[in-house]
């Protein structure tokens, strides 16, 4: 029984080693992935905020 458990224990480390190698390569993506939309969704609010000041600007200006 012991070298039974030691043999299916023995492979254990390797696929565990691979799995979480998988793993991390899946979590890294998906957390790029959502750094990716979070980050383009700041630029474009940003955008859209940078476009309503440079619209209010010449107004501002033309009054002066």
């Amino acid at each position: 029984m012991t070298q039974k458990h030691i043999a299916t224990v023995n492979p254990l480390p390797s696929t565990l080693l691979h799995n979480s190698a998988e793993v991390r390569r899946q979590y890294t993506r998906a957390a790029a992935k959502q750094a990716v939309q979070f980050i383009s969704r700041k630029v474009r609010i940003f955008n859209r905020k940078a476009a309503d000041v440079a619209q209010d600007m010449p107004q501002m200006q033309g009054g002066h």
